[in-house]
């Protein structure tokens, strides 16, 4: 990893990916600063920024399997921006899992080695 380059993981200690992710980073020699998203829910401007280094549809970045969504009564496949935003700030758990972010790029750990293009140097 270069020197200076901050690679945090926006983490969820009960996720199995989120662990395995975690665990590939160190052994790939990169210690992330870890977020936990859940205790340090993040802002509607961070989700923002996440959506806009992730490059995806905003229906990724949501997990439309959880309680929280279902009782939104939105649907994934219809979700705009604006949508996907309000409903992570208001319930983090929404948030898709785990998402690593460096050098204002970010990937989300789907498999885990979907971030190693990110981090490498």
């Amino acid at each position: 990893m270069a020197k200076g380059r901050v690679v945090t993981i926006w983490h969820n200690p009960r996720c199995g990916k989120s662990r395995e992710t975690l665990a590939l980073l160190r052994e790939k020699g990169v210690e992330p600063v870890v977020r936990e998203y859940l205790k340090e829910p993040p802002s509607k401007k961070e989700i923002e920024t996440l959506l806009d280094q992730l490059g995806v549809e905003p229906r990724v970045l949501v997990r439309d399997g959880e309680a929280e969504f279902k009782a939104s009564g939105k649907k994934a496949a219809a979700l705009t921006r604006k949508d996907a935003i309000e409903l992570i700030a208001r319930h983090p758990i929404l948030l898709q899992r785990p998402v690593v972010v460096s050098d204002g790029k970010a990937a989300i750990g789907r498999p885990p080695e979907a971030v190693l293009a990110i981090v490498r140097t």
